[in-house]
C-alpha cells in the first residue's frame, strides 16, 4: 500500500509542565535555566487574583531576584511594550516570565524582542526578523484561550493606528510553559467566554489551512475534542477543575497547531473588526467563524466531516453527517451559550464600514493560509452575511 506523506518541518520548541498547583514549580524551573534575575510581566487583574504573589514566592524561595511589570492590557499595544522595556532596561533581567492571559504573554515577548534586539515592534512585524538571541522565557497562562504559551508570535497593536502586528521568531518561543488549571478558576465569566471561543476558533481553523500537516492535524483534532466536550461545562460550572484543565490543555494544543499550520480567514476578518470598533478578539472571531466554515465547506466539506467524526462519541457534538453546516450551527450555539453576540450588527458594526474593513481583511497575513482563496470581494460578502 502506497502512502502519500507530505514534507513538513515540525519542532516542538516549548517544554510543557502541567498539573494542579504547577505554578509552585516556577522557581525550580527558572533555576534549571540558570536565571537569577527575572522580570515578571503581567496585568493588574492577575496581581489582584493572587497569582503573581504565588509565582513570586516560588521564585524568591529559589533565590531569584524579581522585578514586576504589571502594565499589560487586553490587546497589548506598542505603548505597553515600551513601558515594559523601560523597566527591563533598568532591572537587566536574565529571564522573563509572562504570567497571565495571552496579552501578558504577548507583551512579555514584545519586551523581549526590543530588549534583546533593539528597535521598534514594527521592525519585527512578520517572521524571523530578530537577529540576536533573546532572553529565555517561561509562560504561565491563567486562561484557556490563546495558546500563546506554545507560540513564537507576539501579537502587538500599534498604539496610534490600532493595527495588530504579528511578530514571529523562533527565538521568541517560551522555553517552558506551565499549565496550572487552578489559575484559570479566578477568570471573570467574560474572560472564560472570550478566551474559550478564541481557543475553539484556533482548533477549527488550524485543521483546515493550506499549511496543515500530519503533526499539526493531530494537535488540532485533540484540541477540538477537548474544547468541544468541555466548553459548556466550564461555562455552567466555573469551579469544574477537570473541565478547566481540558480547556487549558486544548488551548495549548491549538497553540502548537498554530505554530505549525497557521490560521485562516476567520482571524483575517476578526482583526479589522477589533481595530475599527475595539471589539474583543474572541467576540469578533466568534461571529465570523461560522460564516467562514460554511464558505470553506463548499470546497473542503470532507475535512469538516473528519473533525465531526472525531467527536462523534462526545455527547452534544454534531452528527458527522451534518458536515460544515452542522459545525457552523454548533459554533454559533457555543458563542450564544457563552453570552456573546452572534452578528456584527449587535457589535456596533455598520454597513458603510464593511468595504474598508474587507480591504483591510484582504491584507491580513492569516488569510493567505485559508484553504479556499479569499480576496476583498468574497471577504466583503462574508462580512455582509455576518451583519
Amino acid at each position: 500500500m502506497s502512502v502519500d506523506i507530505p514534507e513538513f518541518d515540525f519542532n516542538l520548541r516549548t517544554r510543557m509542565v502541567r498539573g494542579n498547583n504547577a505554578i509552585e514549580k516556577l522557581g525550580a524551573l527558572a533555576s534549571e535555566i540558570g536565571a537569577r534575575r527575572v522580570l515578571v510581566v503581567t496585568d493588574p487583574g492577575i496581581v489582584e487574583a493572587g497569582h503573581v504573589a504565588r509565582g513570586s514566592d516560588s521564585l524568591r524561595s529559589a533565590g531569584i531576584a524579581i522585578e514586576l511589570f504589571n502594565g499589560a492590557q487586553e490587546n497589548p499595544t506598542t505603548d505597553n511594550v515600551n513601558d515594559g522595556l523601560h523597566v527591563c532596561k533598568i532591572f537587566e533581567p536574565e529571564m522573563i516570565v509572562g504570567l497571565g492571559g495571552g496579552s501578558s504573554m504577548d507583551c512579555a515577548k514584545g519586551i523581549n524582542f526590543l530588549y534583546s534586539n533593539g528597535g521598534q515592534m514594527k521592525d519585527y512585524w512578520g517572521v524571523g526578523k530578530a537577529l540576536h538571541p533573546m532572553l529565555p522565557m517561561i509562560a504561565v497562562p491563567t486562561t484557556g484561550g490563546t495558546g500563546s504559551e506554545m507560540q513564537s508570535f507576539a501579537l502587538i497593536s500599534d498604539a496610534e493606528t490600532h493595527v495588530k502586528m504579528a511578530c514571529g521568531d523562533v527565538k521568541a518561543a517560551a522555553r517552558i510553559a506551565i499549565l496550572d488549571p487552578k489559575l484559570t478558576v479566578t477568570q471573570p465569566h467574560s474572560v472564560t467566554a472570550l478566551t474559550g471561543v478564541d481557543a475553539l476558533s484556533h482548533a477549527l481553523e488550524t485543521y483546515v489551512t493550506k499549511k496543515r500537516n500530519p503533526i499539526s492535524k493531530l494537535f488540532s483534532l485533540n484540541s477540538w475534542r477537548l474544547i468541544a466536550g468541555n466548553f459548556k461545562r466550564v461555562l455552567a460550572d466555573p469551579q469544574d477543575i477537570e473541565a478547566r484543565a481540558a480547556m487549558q490543555l486544548g488551548a495549548a494544543y491549538a497553540g502548537i497547531a498554530i505554530e505549525n499550520s497557521m490560521l485562516g480567514a476567520s482571524h483575517a476578518l476578526a482583526n479589522p473588526v477589533t481595530a475599527t470598533y475595539g471589539t474583543a478578539h474572541g467576540q469578533a472571531v466568534g461571529v465570523m467563524l461560522p460564516h467562514v466554515i460554511r464558505f470553506n465547506g463548499q470546497q473542503f466539506e470532507s475535512w469538516y466531516r473528519e473533525l465531526l467524526e472525531s467527536t462523534s462519541d462526545i455527547e452534544g457534538c454534531p452528527d458527522p453527517s451534518g458536515g460544515s453546516e452542522a459545525l457552523a450551527d454548533f459554533v454559533t450555539d457555543l458563542v450564544r451559550a457563552a453570552g456573546l453576540e452572534t452578528n456584527l450588527g449587535n457589535c456596533g458594526v455598520v454597513d458603510d464600514q464593511l468595504n474598508q474593513m474587507s480591504q483591510n481583511a484582504a491584507q491580513q497575513w492569516t488569510g493567505k493560509f485559508n484553504p479556499r482563496d479569499v480576496d476583498q470581494q468574497n471577504l466583503l460578502q462574508l462580512y455582509e452575511r455576518a451583519l
